[in-house]
């Protein structure tokens, strides 16, 4: 099967050539993908373009989208969150979340999760296998066209470790710059953080790229290695002092703050000695922590930290000089938790 999604302008007009058709009609084709006005992606909707042309292209297995849409949930917020299937009859989740002046798409790059943090549902089946860039950027145009947006922010923190596709992920952050028009500065990675990964994420970034300009969020969520390792088996293979240093020199590299995700779990990492412990920890360097609201999940035993200590812990982080903000969670109604719709399928 030959993706068209992903292709640049010189890539389709190739296309166009190869079929003895002008160079235009690859123009065409790229309008028409990339326009998210257009609800019909398939090659034989594309009516623009001759029925001959298009018919040589399905029979020689062209397609634009390759993923299908399995179940969506629309919470009170306005959130979307959307199942789709692979071609192998894998499952995926990304989400739409709308803001009055913005469309951020928060999406996966690996079907299922290696890392097992205790926290999610999506690695509690393990990892199936990586996606191809074309299936990341697939799930940009099913956000598009069910909300009838033009998607201007883009996360990726859904289902995966990006890290453990470092290829296909900048591939795809290529083209959401170059093809769909969005900065690299409204894009952010978020990484539980693998061994020698943040040192080769900016090297690759700059020969893939050309220079590193998305955001790089850590999902730290804990104050000490003994906290993270309860919550991240992973974090036995990094320690956290290690995690700052490497964020340190990905700052000289890249000349771009790093985030830090901080989930708050009651009880486990969100104690006042917590909140001291992290201004130390990060104490002196260009970065930014995100604490973030728990979405509870059926079967695990976490639970989500009062907004009134969320709110102090986050005060003893100011008082300290560290950049820090509130995200509130989105969908809360309907199980946006990463993982949960996929799951819930699974077990119907």
């Amino acid at each position: 099967m030959k993706t068209l999604l992903g292709s640049s302008v010189k890539d389709l007009e190739k296309v166009a050539l190869n079929y003895g058709q002008a160079a235009f009609r690859g123009r065409q084709i790229y309008n028409w993908i990339y326009n998210y006005r257009n609800k019909n992606k398939k090659i034989d909707q594309i009516d623009v373009l001759p029925l001959d042309f298009r018919k040589k292209l399905i029979e020689d297995g062209f397609k634009v989208s390759e993923l299908g849409l399995q179940d969506k949930n629309l919470a009170s917020d306005g959130t979307l969150k959307l199942l789709l299937s692979t071609d192998c009859n894998e499952s995926i989740e990304c989400v739409g979340i709308p803001t009055e002046k913005r469309l951020t798409a928060c999406l996966s790059s690996q079907v299922g999760c290696p890392m097992d943090c205790k926290f999610c549902a999506t690695g509690k089946e393990g990892l199936k296998r990586s996606l191809k860039a074309s299936e990341i950027l697939d799930q940009i145009l099913f956000i598009e066209n069910e909300m009838n947006r033009k998607v201007k922010n883009i996360v990726f923190m859904g289902m995966g470790e990006p890290l453990l596709n470092i290829d296909e992920l900048l591939f795809s952050i290529r083209s959401i710059n170059e093809d769909f028009q969005i900065s690299q500065r409204k894009i952010t990675v978020s990484t539980v953080a693998v061994p020698k990964m943040i040192s080769k994420l900016s090297e690759k970034s700059f020969q893939i790229l050309g220079n590193c300009q998305f955001t790089l969020a850590i999902s730290l969520h804990a104050s000490n290695q003994k906290i993270r390792e309860t919550i991240i088996p992973s974090a036995k293979n990094y320690e956290i002092k290690n995690i700052i240093e490497d964020s340190k020199q990905f700052i000289r590299d890249t000349g771009r703050r790093v985030s830090f995700e901080y989930l708050m779990l009651s009880g486990v990492n969100d104690k006042l000695e917590h909140a001291k412990e992290l201004s130390t920890l990060l104490k002196g360097f260009q970065c930014h922590v995100n604490l973030i609201q728990y979405n509870q999940i059926d079967d695990v035993a976490f639970k989500r930290t009062p907004l009134k200590n969320l709110q102090l812990f986050q005060s003893i982080l100011s008082n300290n000089g560290i950049a820090v903000s509130l995200r509130k969670s989105r969908g809360l109604d309907k199980n946006a938790a990463c993982g949960q719709l996929r799951q819930n399928a699974r077990n119907k």
